[in-house]
Order: structure tokens, then C-alpha cells, then sequence
């Protein structure tokens, strides 16, 4: 049966002497042979969701609401079951946004699944990823401490820098329960221009333009297409200047094109970037991994993925690959640790969340010691299998 608080409190009293059910009545703590716990939150990504047969589920939606929000400050403060989709319709309501384009909100994703898988959009280009918005945190440790990190204004820089231990954690050093972000007004106007590239070395110059053009582009990505690939450059801003921006932005790209470019504004520009961020471009019941990678590192990428059955799509100017196949993630292993490079299960069977290289020596050295000073019994699933 899996767990499901309702507050913090009964949260903490599952690893306590007098612990409670899903509806307050007293039952027995958790033991010392109790299974493993992986926290849940909406279960958008059932690759670091979905637990080995080990581990035990611990939902987390029933943490969930907007604890405070001061649109002047532009501040929120939500409990970690909070779904994105409840956070972006409350900030529109004041112009506002998370500039790093948290993905999955249509698929239910929530903030503490977000900053537990490290995930952020298309948007990370311009404004940075979700590091750069999270402000505090406060977690459940594995002996049922609330631990409180960081704060609930931008300008908090006392303290050991906890929150950014805890994204990309997959809830290995405690379960997230309340966040603090800061939020950006959002741009009044978007425009993109689509790039048709008739191979990867001119679709990788055209990227190199359209990143030096100190025109302040909003997101990059570049996915294969039939013949060749197909460059995606953004721009967010003042409507009235967009298309002086526009223009600047074809003439330099253009030099290193041969095939054709189109802009794209308005709902039809709108609705592919939403499908972007849900993944659409995966079929259903393929396996998607995410590779952090550098824009000089593609080109190796691709010539080993090129006759392969794999989707990509290469987001942020080149810092993440997206991979989409249809069978087991694990068959990525050897191609990822030939090319030195790591990826994270989002789509998949229950298993290993973590293929290739990961952080070895004095990085995993640092895990283990957070890790058992956070959880020194164990009780939360380990973050690299």
C-alpha cells in the first residue's frame, strides 16, 4: 500500500514512534526493514517515478497548494504536490512566469517533481534553469526532521547552498515539501524562426550565428527532419521592435543557410512550443532519456545515432539531447558510455534511472556524505542506480 500524507506533520510521524495512517489514526512507525521510499508527486515521468520492487511509493500530492505569493516581490512560496499547471494559472493572472519553462505541466507534473529530477524547458537558454529561480526548500529527512534551506525572498545568500543539493536528487536525501521560486514578468510578444538546414554542419553554424547575435534569443533547438535538420531560434519580447529583431535575426542566420527559413508568431508559434514541452514529439510507451551535453559534442552524437531507430531533439543551443526509442532505455548503456556521457531515465520501465558516466570520485564522495548525514538509515532510495 502506498503512503500518502496529507500534511507535514503526518509526514514526520511516519518515521516516528507514534506514526499515523493516511487518515490519522495511530499506526506503527516505519521500520528498519521497511522498504526503500521514493517520493511521488503527479508521476509525469514514470521513469523516476515508478519504484523498483524494493522501494515503496510515497505520494506527495497530498501536499499540495500555494503557500504564499507577493506578485510585487515576484515570489511564491507552494507545498511541493502543488501541479505546475495550478502555479502557471496563478501567476499569469499577474503577467507573470517561470522563465525556465518547467516541462510536463499538461501531464501533471508538480514543483517538488520538477526540482527532484533537475528538469527545466526550453526557456533555460536565455534565463538559466530551475537552479537559478529556486530560492528555498523544506524536506523531510530520513529521520523525520524538517529541515528548512534557504529562503522565501531573492536576496538569502546565508547558509550552506542545501537547495541546490536537492535538484536532480530524485528524492534520494529527503522528501521536498514546500518551495520558494522567483518569477519573471512575461514577455508580451514571441516569435520563432524556423531554419530548414540541409545538413549538421550547417545547421550547427546556423546555431552559432543565431547564439552570437546579441539579439537576446529566448530558446534554441535543433532536432533532425527529413532530408537534413530543422533549426528552432526564439525570441520574447516588446511587440513593437519583434519584427526589427526578426529581420536582424534571418539576415546573420541566413548567411549560413541554403535552405529555407519561416517565421512563426501568434497560436500557431505558441502551440509548438506547449508541444515541445510536453514531449509530444515521443510516441507513446517509448523510453526518453535525458543527455546533458555541450554544442561540441553533437556532432559525435549524431554520427552514432544516425542509422539508429532514435528520436532526439537538442534543446538549449546544444546543452541537452533528448533520446526517444522504443524498447528498453538500458539500450543506450554502451553507446553513452563509449562517448563518456550520461543520461536520466524520464520515460521508462522501473530500473536504473541513471545510464553511462556518472560523477565519479571526490562528486560521489560528496553524495555519500550528504546522504548520510540526511538519511543515515537509508530510508529513501538511493539517487545513481
Amino acid at each position: 500500500m502506498n503512503l500518502k500524507p496529507e500534511s507535514i506533520e503526518e509526514l514526520q510521524a511516519l518515521f516516528r514512534s507514534d506514526g499515523l495512517d493516511a487518515h490519522g489514526t495511530s499506526r506503527s512507525a516505519l521500520s528498519q526493514d521497511s522498504p526503500r521510499l521514493l517520493p511521488r508527486g503527479g508521476g509525469s515521468k514514470p521513469g523516476l517515478s515508478t519504484p523498483a520492487q524494493s522501494a515503496q511509493t510515497l505520494e506527495m500530492s497530498g501536499l499540495s497548494g500555494i503557500s504564499a505569493y507577493v506578485p510585487e516581490e515576484f515570489t511564491f512560496t507552494a507545498l511541493a504536490g502543488t501541479r505546475l499547471a495550478e502555479v502557471n494559472r496563478a501567476l499569469e493572472e499577474n503577467g507573470q512566469y517561470l522563465p525556465f519553462d518547467p516541462p510536463l505541466v499538461e501531464r501533471g507534473a508538480t514543483l517538488g517533481g520538477t526540482v527532484a529530477a533537475g528538469l527545466s524547458g526550453p526557456g533555460r537558454y536565455h534565463y538559466g534553469g530551475l537552479r537559478d529561480f529556486l530560492l528555498g526548500v523544506r524536506f523531510v529527512d530520513g529521520q523525520g526532521n524538517l529541515v528548512q534551506a534557504g529562503g522565501q525572498v531573492v536576496k538569502n545568500a546565508a547558509g550552506f547552498d542545501l537547495p541546490k543539493l536537492m535538484i536532480g536528487s530524485r528524492g534520494s536525501l529527503g522528501a521536498l515539501v514546500e518551495l520558494s521560486f522567483k518569477v519573471f514578468p512575461r514577455p508580451p510578444a514571441y516569435a520563432t524562426l524556423r531554419c530548414q538546414c540541409a545538413s549538421l554542419e550547417e545547421a550547427l553554424q546556423a546555431m552559432q550565428r543565431a547564439a552570437g547575435s546579441r539579439l537576446d534569443v529566448d530558446a534554441l533547438d535543433l532536432e533532425p527532419s527529413q532530408g537534413g535538420y530543422i533549426l528552432w531560434v526564439r525570441l520574447a519580447g516588446l511587440a513593437e521592435i519583434m519584427d526589427a529583431r526578426l529581420e536582424r535575426l534571418t539576415g546573420q542566420v541566413a548567411e549560413a543557410l541554403q535552405g529555407e527559413s519561416q517565421v512563426l508568431q501568434g497560436p500557431d508559434e505558441r502551440q509548438l512550443w506547449r508541444l515541445v514541452n510536453e514531449f509530444a514529439w515521443v510516441p507513446a510507451e517509448w523510453s526518453l532519456v535525458k543527455v546533458p551535453l555541450t554544442p561540441g559534442r553533437i556532432a559525435a552524437l549524431e554520427s552514432a545515432l544516425e542509422r539508429k531507430p532514435i528520436l532526439r531533439r537538442y534543446m538549449a543551443g546544444g546543452q541537452a539531447a533528448w533520446l526517444a526509442l522504443e524498447g528498453p532505455p538500458q539500450e543506450l548503456r554502451g553507446l553513452l558510455e563509449e562517448h563518456r556521457l550520461s543520461g536520466l531515465v524520464l520515460f521508462g520501465p522501473p530500473g536504473a534511472a541513471c545510464l553511462g558516466e556518472w560523477v565519479a570520485g571526490a562528486g560521489k564522495t560528496f553524495y555519500r556524505r550528504v546522504k548520510t548525514a540526511l538519511d543515515p538509515v537509508g530510508r529513501f532510495v538511493e539517487a545513481a542506480s
